[in-house]
């Protein structure tokens, strides 16, 4: 569950980011991030343990430290022993943005999941710290985290299976890579197991800038579908067998580009910056 909000204070942003974010020629999403934790005095941990590669880490400490922030650390995670260190949560502590990078979200959540480090994230998160997570990184941010699916457009029985992610937010459930993959069959399937949450599809390079106030906005090249499953009328799902369509009924789809928003408690897209007309 999410952690409880401090009396008088806010929650700090959430940022899932649909991967292959645009690293060299305007950052826009990154420094945006670096920008939030408060540039010269950003002090961000990057938790590179989604991947296997060895440079991930290494590499997002080059792209921060270069965007200006004041310190950057990559901190590891190989074992669930690990997330137990006294000197690593401690570390994590200190920081006021804390980023989540690619690779193999079961792979993050087998090793963070239930640990210290999960706990400490979501608290620090309630506290006001900004945790931003890219791909599989952004996937784990919620409660409710795709694990794997089927692609394509049409929700089908079995498309898709369901794992606890770190649980920083009830509210929604993450897809990435959404236009680039066709993911909007499982994204659709994930929400008609449950109606309660928010269907969040990010293209790559783009994000979801969620703020204390649960209001979403939109930032990079591409779009993020917005799929509402609170007026749902009918599902079929339990009617049907693995493989087959699901009739899905009284869904609300939004697609989102820079300028516009979303608020998650109100339920209703804006069109923003972008219904300023030009003459």
């Amino acid at each position: 569950m999410p952690s409880r909000i401090p009396d008088g204070g806010q929650r700090g942003w959430i940022i899932p980011i649909g991967g292959a974010e645009e690293k060299e020629d305007g950052p826009d999403i990154l420094s945006r991030f670096v920008d939030l934790c408060g540039g010269s005095e950003a002090n961000i941990v990057v938790i590179p343990s989604a991947s296997k590669l060895r440079d991930t880490g290494p590499r997002y400490v080059s792209l921060f430290t270069e965007l200006g922030a004041g310190a950057v650390e990559s901190i590891d995670f190989d074992t669930r022993r690990d997330c137990e260190e006294p000197q690593r949560l401690a570390r994590l502590r200190e920081a006021n943005g804390i980023f989540l990078t690619g690779g193999n979200q079961l792979r993050l959540t087998t090793l963070l999941g239930g640990t210290p480090v999960s706990r400490l994230i979501r608290s620090q998160n309630a506290a006001g710290v900004h945790v931003a997570g890219t791909s599989a990184g952004a996937a784990v941010l919620s409660e409710h985290m795709i694990a794997f699916g089927e692609e394509g457009g049409s929700p089908r029985a079995g498309s898709v299976r369901l794992a606890p992610g770190l649980g920083l937010t009830n509210r929604f459930i993450i897809d990435q890579h959404f236009r680039q993959r066709d993911r909007l069959g499982r994204l659709t399937t994930a929400l008609a197991f449950n109606p309660f949450a928010i269907g969040i599809g990010l293209d790559e390079d783009t994000a979801a800038f969620i703020g204390p106030d649960n209001e979403l906005e939109v930032v990079g090249s591409g779009g993020v579908t917005v799929v509402d499953a609170h007026g749902l009328q009918f599902s079929s799902m339990d009617q049907v067998d693995e493989g087959q369509p699901v009739c899905v009924l009284g869904l609300a789809v939004h697609v989102l580009t820079a300028g516009a928003s979303f608020n998650l408690h109100t339920r209703r897209a804006s069109a923003g910056s972008l219904n300023i007309r030009k003459h």
